[in-house]
């Protein structure tokens, strides 16, 4: 059986800015890694997508982030599968 693990979940005000996020990722994979997702029941939040990455990373997405000045509504930790 599948256990949950931690997760850091960044979610966005706009469409735009999750496809701009997403971009930015396929761009510079190790600075940003993970993967857009619809955004888990436990956030209540913009427009829907929400990009996820494992915990671990959490350090390295939200410096990358600010570095590149991507538009982002919140940063969540949450157990997911």
């Amino acid at each position: 059986m599948r256990e949950k693990t931690p997760k850091v979940v960044v979610t966005f005000e706009t469409t735009t800015d999750a496809i701009v996020f997403e971009s930015e990722s396929k761009a510079d994979p190790e600075a940003l890694p993970g993967r857009i997702i619809p955004v888990p029941s436990e956030i209540s939040a913009g427009c829907g997508l929400s990009w996820c990455a494992d915990e671990q990373y959490r350090e390295t997405l939200l410096e990358s982030i600010e570095s590149k000045g991507l538009a982002f509504e919140g940063v969540y930790g949450v157990c997911m599968y």
